[in-house]
């Protein structure tokens, strides 16, 4: 009731019912993009509290409206206020700390003292830079200092830029931490007290640092007899390692148990053979460059804010399955289809970017996902196959 008594400012907005939602939504927002705010329904523009008829149902509306009607999905904070007369107010607050926000039709408002209006080309400029994305990629990692840095790895990345964005004259004394932290936006801190981000230790961390710092930054590689997991396990191993050591240790797995063609040939060396004398399933075939493309999706795109859920490869005798770690909140059913046409839905830009570059030390096809699912279908015959549920991604290639 003081927040009534003052009137409608920046932060305070009173309504006498909650009638039309698409208003509502807008009123949200823009209390939201402004900082956030207090919405109460049940008082007039006079400042007299009428109440509200249903209470609970104007609360279920709001809790829909802020999951439905607004991206991203707000979580509600909603109080409802009993008086001795009987009459009954609802009032909700709306944080903004992840803001922008946008109504589902994609416009944005702001608040400017007690009323809401979209936001211009200039302010949504200024909310978008303010929202620049700090994800788990930007995260120091606890417990590591630069010393956990691979230096050999850092600096021939780096060296593959000298003359453009990197001269050497002007690192006499080769500080790793500042070049981590000024250059590639992979350190935080101070000179001295350098952290490398989670981003930083997986692509260039010393391989036994890595495995110590960010255990579940692995893969969980297995071979079965068979064409599920309930078939006999033949081998599993836990790779460790930066990302440069984890692709090219799952690439060897892989190669040990399959072979890898970049063209389907007109038949199979030995093959007819082979499967009329052998025991077991023939090694299967698989496009060389759709594999790769599936490992690399499978080390940069994994979300590592999730704990106990592995990055898993197995090997079956007819299929490669890669299990990724994924929230498929926000992610699913769209997601999927746009990622089919090269649309990015990355987590880790930063590490995906860095990773993908020729500097970085490994010979990567291009094209990404569409380049996978043409190639693989074209060299098997079968479409691959991505499902994301559970909070995971998963990746089945088909051999031949």
């Amino acid at each position: 009731m003081r927040l009534v008594r003052g009137g409608e400012d920046t932060f305070l907005e009173l309504k006498v019912k909650l009638s039309n939602t698409e208003k509502i939504a807008q009123e949200i927002v823009a209390l939201a993009n402004t900082g956030g705010g207090v919405i109460v329904f049940g008082v007039n523009d006079q400042l007299r509290v009428e109440g509200v008829d249903d209470p609970e149902d104007v609360q279920a509306e709001l809790v829909r409206i802020c999951r439905e009607e607004i991206e991203p999905p707000l979580v509600p904070f909603i109080d409802r206020i009993a008086f001795d007369n009987g009459r009954r107010i609802v009032a909700l607050d709306v944080d903004g700390r992840r803001r922008p926000y946008r109504t589902r039709d994609g416009r944005f408002y702001l608040r400017l003292g007690a009323e809401k209006r979209e936001a211009s080309r200039e302010e949504l400029s200024a909310l978008l830079d303010e929202a620049r994305p700090l994800s788990y990629e930007n995260v120091p990692v606890p417990g590591a200092s630069v010393a956990d840095i691979d230096e050999a790895h850092l600096w021939s990345f780096i060296k593959e830029f000298e003359g453009d964005a990197f001269e050497e004259a002007a690192l006499a004394d080769y500080p790793t931490g500042e070049v981590l932290k000024r250059d590639l936006l992979l350190g935080t801190g101070n000179m001295g007290e350098i952290l490398p981000t989670v981003a930083g230790l997986l692509l260039f961390g010393r391989d036994e640092r890595v495995a110590e710092l960010l255990p579940r930054a692995g893969v969980v590689a297995a071979r079965y007899a068979g064409d599920n997991v309930q078939s006999p396990l033949v081998e599993t191993v836990r790779l460790s390692g930066n990302l440069h050591t984890l692709y090219e240790a799952a690439l060897r797995f892989v190669e040990r148990y399959c072979d890898l063609w970049e063209a389907r040939p007109r038949r199979f060396p030995g093959r007819e053979e082979e499967e009329r004398e052998a025991p077991v399933a023939a090694r299967s075939n698989y496009q060389r460059d759709a594999l790769l493309e599936g490992l690399r999706n499978a080390l940069v795109h994994r979300d590592l804010a999730l704990r106990d859920v592995p990055t898993r490869l197995y090997i079956f005798d007819r299929t490669i399955e890669i299990i990724n770690p994924r929230r498929t909140t926000g992610f699913a059913p769209p997601a999927q289809r746009a990622i089919r046409y090269g649309v990015p839905m990355q987590l880790n830009p930063q590490l995906a970017a860095l990773f993908s570059n020729p500097a970085y030390g490994l010979k990567l096809p291009p094209g990404g996902l569409p380049m996978l699912l043409r190639k693989t279908r074209l060299f098997s015959g079968k479409r691959a196959d991505i499902h994301a549920f559970n909070d995971e991604f998963r990746l089945r290639l088909h051999g031949v």
